[in-house]
């Protein structure tokens, strides 16, 4: 059986699943520890989503996940996606929900597979479910804060420098922005910083098991931009680039 895709509306029952470990455990654990997302994954926040979560099932066991937000796009002071990507666009979305106002757009959050799901055009799947649900809502577009998914080998280059790189096919060197391509995306801009995360030295020793005895720039597992350190004020933040590519529907 391939991959079944149902939203958490039309599921309710897959939600603990798509928060168990094996799917919580692809990303880096000090990628759970933005406070923005709780303004999306917080249970009171959350139910307002549903329509917009998404759980891959293969032979009955939930196997990946995908979460996207609607938002108010080309109205007054939103005429660009923002530089602070992920993060801003999560709040953007829950301003609007507070006040009221319409969505216009789609932006994809995240799309996750365990190990034994990648490849075999799932993950297209996924980005194609997110596409119908923006068609549905009357959207023109689906974007998304994407993060490649070979950065984290190269630290230390600039987003900009790394995603220049192509193959000789003319194609992005990155995989995941391979897939995007593919799927017709197109690289909007660079959203310089997109996640924000800041914690404690004793908390980023705990997150990333690294012993972090100086001040600077340190590279942690996972991440796509070093960890910037200060022993001195007793605190590390770590702010990741994601590229903002497109999707019209």
């Amino acid at each position: 059986m391939g991959l079944e895709i149902f939203t958490l509306r039309e599921r309710p029952d897959l939600r603990p699943a798509i928060f168990l470990p094996d799917l919580q455990s692809v990303w880096p654990e000090f990628m759970r520890h933005d406070t923005t997302a709780e303004l999306y994954f917080a249970p009171s926040q959350f139910e307002a989503y549903l329509d917009y979560a998404f759980a891959g099932v293969v032979d009955g066991k939930v196997v990946a996940r995908a979460f996207s937000v609607p938002f108010a796009f080309n109205v007054d002071g939103r005429d660009e996606l923002p530089d602070g990507g992920w993060d801003q666009v999560i709040r953007w979305a829950h301003e609007d929900r507070m006040i009221g106002r319409a969505s216009t757009a789609l932006s994809a959050l995240e799309i996750t597979l365990v190990p034994e799901a990648r490849g075999g055009g799932n993950s297209i799947a996924l980005l194609n479910a997110m596409k119908c649900c923006a068609r549905a809502n009357g959207y023109t577009a689906l974007f998304a804060p994407v993060r490649p998914n070979q950065k984290h080998l190269r630290q230390h280059i600039s987003m900009r420098e790394y995603i220049s790189e192509m193959r000789a096919d003319g194609l992005p060197a990155d995989p995941w922005l391979r897939i995007h391509h593919r799927a017709g995306g197109r690289v909007v801009k660079i959203a310089p910083y997109s996640m924000t995360i800041i914690g404690s030295i004793a908390d980023w020793s705990t997150w990333t098991g690294a012993t972090l005895d100086q001040s600077g720039e340190v590279a942690v597992a996972g991440g796509l931009a070093p960890l910037i350190v200060s022993l001195e004020q007793g605190y590390a933040v770590y702010v990741e680039p994601n590229v903002w590519v497109e999707h019209v529907l």
